[in-house]
């Protein structure tokens, strides 16, 4: 008996989704098969949740220790941040282009009284504090008052998380032997959450069928067809970026454009359904280490780039959306703006941590040009939509980095043999 691929395994879900959306649409937001819809979503993203913060502390740590095996660690720590930024900055041109040429502000349906202040808002000022640790796990508790009585929820700030393993991490590898059994209990630890987290995986295509079905019992078409103008400016720029600016970047340093996606593919694709990057992390390493990058380099970079490196969220999706809110209200901008919003998006982007949704980079970028917050809620209607495609987008930048770094380092020296036509590395 033939067996079904992973990936039309995902595919699957997601038609099942749609379908199962548009009956319960017609069956009415209430009915049990919207309920289990949501259910199921829920349950998937949860699970993905609870690994987070294990996953983010115990991979940043193992890549600090990696960089102890790479002789010319500073070269490739250095080349890594510059093509993160090379990379940012032709993602948030491209949404600028698009942005302006499209104009999807002008053309909005949507109702200015859904424009209403996020609660979640971000400022240079809550992100330079956010990076201060209040406690070693980085959790925060916040107590709502009801009319049943008090809520309690506990939540987690992955900056802190990051900030904590860095040091911790750093600690470690300073301190020499002491520090020997420290780093391999990670590293085990490490190796046992990935292990369950491809459990979780594993149940993609149930938790795809669940979100897709999900956001079409809420959302519909009314939503997209509203804002349609910004949804077409937004997935054709990240279309921009992931079909066209990275294969030219890959040819250009030599590199198999067919063995760079035939590998990063199901992570890709991972990263669009379950819209988390942190929860991509391990197909994503993965994938970059079946291109030829050496593991001790990818052990490194990809978390690093898992929770700093977000050319859809950070890029793409903040330029689109500024410019949308800006002529959604008849803002005037000028070239200062586009260069304050090339900087955010180029420097600003671990605010934005690998977790799901843009809404902190998105209100950090307009309360840095000093357009209104409100504006935000006019988009959060489709934000789920959006987010598929700027997570993929992301996933495959995160892939993307390491490859091309490795490649002009000569740690990636086969690619000739496997790819004929791939032209010299570059200088």
């Amino acid at each position: 008996m033939t067996r079904v691929s992973f990936s039309a395994q995902v595919f699957l879900g997601m038609a099942a989704g749609l379908l199962l959306g548009f009956w319960a649409r017609t069956l009415g937001e209430t009915s049990a098969l919207a309920e289990a819809l949501r259910i199921i979503g829920e349950i998937f993203v949860q699970l993905l949740r609870a690994l987070v913060v294990p996953l983010v502390f115990t991979a940043i740590v193992a890549s600090i220790a990696a960089l102890r095996d790479l002789g010319n660690a500073a070269r490739l720590v250095a080349g890594t941040l510059i093509w993160f930024a090379i990379t940012a900055l032709i993602a948030v041109s491209i949404g600028l282009a698009l942005g302006l040429l499209m104009e999807p502000g002008v053309r909005a349906g949507v109702d200015a009284a859904t424009a209403i202040r996020p609660t979640s808002t971000g400022s240079w000022l809550d992100f330079l504090r956010g990076l201060v640790p209040s406690n070693m796990l980085g959790l925060s508790a916040s107590t709502r008052l009801t009319d049943g009585g008090a809520t309690t929820s506990i939540s987690f700030n992955i900056l802190q998380i990051i900030v904590v393993a860095i040091a911790l991490g750093i600690a470690a590898v300073r301190v020499g032997e002491p520090g020997s059994a420290f780093l391999s209990f990670n590293a085990s630890a490490l190796a046992i959450f990935r292990r369950v987290l491809r459990w979780v995986v594993r149940l993609t295509p149930i938790g795809t069928a669940g979100l897709l079905g999900h956001a079409v019992v809420q959302y519909g078409w009314q939503s997209l067809s509203a804002l349609g103008a910004f949804a077409g400016a937004v997935y054709l720029g990240l279309g921009l970026v992931l079909l066209v600016v990275y294969p030219l970047l890959l040819r250009m340093n030599g590199l198999s454009i067919r063995r760079f996606f035939a590998a990063a593919w199901p992570a890709i694709q991972l990263g669009f359904v379950s819209r988390s990057s942190i929860a991509t992390l391990p197909v994503t390493e993965a994938a970059v280490e079946r291109i030829g990058v050496p593991k001790s380099y990818a052990a490194f970079a990809v978390p690093f780039a898992a929770t700093t490196k977000m050319d859809g969220c950070a890029a793409v999706y903040p330029a689109v959306a500024a410019l949308f809110v800006a002529q959604y209200y008849g803002i005037a901008l000028h070239a200062s703006d586009y260069l304050l919003i090339v900087l955010v998006s180029v420097v600003g982007s671990a605010a934005t941590a690998g977790l799901t949704g843009a809404l902190v980079m998105l209100t950090l970028t307009l309360s840095t040009l000093g357009l209104p917050l409100e504006g935000a809620g006019l988009l959060l209607a489709i934000d789920p939509i959006i987010d598929m495609g700027r997570t993929a987008v992301n996933v495959a930048g995160q892939a993307l980095v390491p490859t091309i770094v490795a490649r002009r380092q000569g740690l990636i020296v086969d690619i000739a043999a496997t790819d004929p036509a791939a032209v010299p590395a570059a200088a």
